[in-house]
């Protein structure tokens, strides 16, 4: 049982993360969208999200010779992500009313303006049956300290779950669910098609950002 634990998210919420792994994804989710990518292997779904017009991604794959602790760490690592993530402007952690929260703004590109949004994003190691799992929550916060920038729109419908365990070998297979709403008046259609190609590309540069910064351990 994992140490009771001050935070944003609860307790089920970390654990409902840890029982994706082994959940197949549903009718809804439709074929996969098999991906291999380096030393990584990825099938992708996604799911139509009536409200918002735009698709929710899960994404499971394995990653060879990488452990769970050190795909963690490269999540959790901002300084490095801001090293090989070229779309990002600024991006750092401060605190308000006592709570470690992140700030993130991205770069105009292909049409679209400059984004930005604060998130709360949490790290737990879990104890699930003698399995070893980390799980990592992301979600957007609406922050009055920091209000928004001319120019740029603020995102308000972000969330990011990741779980990671070891795959009995030198590698790890991880769970991954991700949804971002860039808001403004961008038609969704045009999110969905550019997100076809971004998802991939997108996991394309984690691993190999991955395997550099496995290097400098």
């Amino acid at each position: 049982m994992a140490a009771a634990r001050p935070g944003r998210f609860s307790e089920e919420q970390f654990r409902a993360v840890c029982r994706k792994l082994d959940q197949p994804p549903t009718a809804a989710c439709g074929p996969p969208w098999p991906l291999t990518l380096g030393s990584m292997s990825v099938n992708i779904y996604r799911v139509y999200d009536e409200r918002s017009g735009l698709y929710e991604y899960e994404i499971f794959g394995d990653i060879a010779d990488c452990p769970p602790k050190l795909c963690v760490d490269f999540f959790m690592d901002l300084n490095f992500r801001k090293q090989w993530d070229n779309s990002i402007k600024a991006l750092y952690e401060r605190t308000y009313d006592g709570e470690k929260l992140i700030y993130m703004e991205l770069k105009s590109h292909f049409g679209f303006s400059g984004r930005d949004y604060i998130y709360a994003c949490e790290c737990q190691e879990m104890d699930v049956d003698g399995r070893k799992i980390w799980v990592v929550l992301a979600q957007n916060v609406s922050v009055p300290q920091c209000p928004e920038k001319p120019g740029i729109v603020r995102v308000n419908s972000y969330k990011q779950r990741l779980a990671v365990e070891s795959d009995g070998k030198t590698g790890s297979k991880f769970y991954m669910y991700y949804f971002l709403n860039p808001s403004g008046s961008t038609p969704s259609w045009l999110i969905n098609w550019f997100a076809q190609s971004a998802v991939p590309a997108f996991l394309k540069e984690i691993q190999k950002a991955l395997c550099n910064y496995s290097k400098r351990t």
